[in-house]
């Protein structure tokens, strides 16, 4: 019987990392987790062995590579807050350039040569043409996007020198949980814009005032429908789906190097249709106060995906935004009532 391939989930404890565990191990891999926990929940990864470790410590990635046999990483052990990484620029190339060039350093000593990346369509910078594709120039306009684009260009250059095969997957919002409740979405603080508005749903449940909301909208003098920006959502498992297909192609062995694709949902949703699906799904008059626009925030960001399906035979199945928050609704509220009787 054919040995089952080993793959290590980098950020394992985190919101995407986590519904990955699940969707390796439903398929059948090997799985093991490695996060330092800043902004993951331990209680995450389940049954998976989880190694606590920072990627910027060559000895604790030594310690993982020599403690387990690993066929294949995937990498989402990123911070990835925009705004964040405007204000604290440092953190940001010391946790995603140098944590991701120790990374690679670790696996070029330990044979290790295949690699799925979690990038971001914030490579791109501000869109010269909707939807986005892979085509499209690289500008990223915030630290964030560039620590992103800056292992992207290294990933090109380990494959030319190296041989080492790696996926790049790039996308915009992730939202929604585990259909069947297993994990869900939790970021310390959180900045989301689907979990904010359906806390503010939890609040009034419980009896808030909707008139207290502390939601607010950036901005609702866009060129767009309803004057919110749009942004494409993909929910979690369909992400997922796509970093799963990306890893059989690179044990396949069908990779040229350092390959590429934009994920997306087909369609962008503004945040104001983000804010009346959730009040459809959750039955609560959620209130919003109105602020200026953000700095740098296009009007709207759509990503092409008909590379990622011609060649990885992905498409998203939950294209619809209701069932994407009906998920997400569904984990937040059964954390609430688990918080509640403890």
């Amino acid at each position: 019987m054919k040995e089952k391939s080993s793959i290590l989930v980098l950020g394992g404890a985190g919101y995407i990392g986590s519904h990955m565990l699940m969707a390796l191990h439903d398929s059948g891999y090997s799985v093991i987790a490695f996060d330092n926990l800043s902004r993951g929940f331990a209680d995450s990864v389940g049954s998976v062995p989880l190694i606590i470790g920072d990627l910027r410590s060559a000895t604790d990635l030594d310690a993982c590579f020599t403690s387990h046999r690993i066929d294949l990483v995937m990498y989402f052990a990123a911070l990835a807050y925009v705004s964040e990484s405007v204000t604290d620029p440092e953190q940001y190339y010391q946790n995603n350039v140098v944590g991701g060039l120790n990374l690679l350093a670790t696996m070029r000593r330990y044979g290790v040569s295949r690699l799925v990346f979690s990038s971001t369509c914030a490579t791109f910078g501000d869109p010269e043409h909707i939807p986005i594709a892979e085509c499209h120039p690289q500008r990223p306009i915030s630290p964030y996007g560039r620590t992103k684009l800056m292992i992207e260009e290294s990933l090109r250059d380990y494959a030319s020198a190296y041989g080492m095969q790696s996926v790049s997957l790039r996308y915009f919002n992730v939202a929604g949980c585990d259909p069947d409740g297993r994990v869900g979405e939790r970021h310390q603080p959180e900045l989301h814009l689907v979990p904010l508005v359906l806390a503010e749903a939890m609040r009034l449940k419980v009896g808030g005032n909707p008139t207290d909301t502390s939601l607010r909208v950036f901005g609702t003098d866009f060129p767009t429908l309803d004057g919110s920006c749009v942004r494409d959502y993909i929910h979690v498992t369909d992400v997922c789906h796509a970093h799963l297909l990306a890893a059989e192609r690179l044990l396949a062995g069908r990779t040229q190097g350092a390959e590429f694709y934009n994920l997306g949902n087909g369609q962008g949703f503004s945040v104001l249709q983000v804010i009346d699906a959730c009040r459809k799904v959750t039955g609560q008059p959620i209130e919003y106060t109105v602020g200026a626009r953000r700095a740098g925030d296009p009007s709207v960001l759509v990503g092409d995906a008909r590379l990622a399906e011609r060649v990885l035979g992905w498409r998203p199945y939950h294209v619809e935004l209701d069932n994407m928050i009906r998920t997400a609704w569904a984990y937040l509220q059964r954390r609430f009532v688990e918080a509640a009787t403890q």
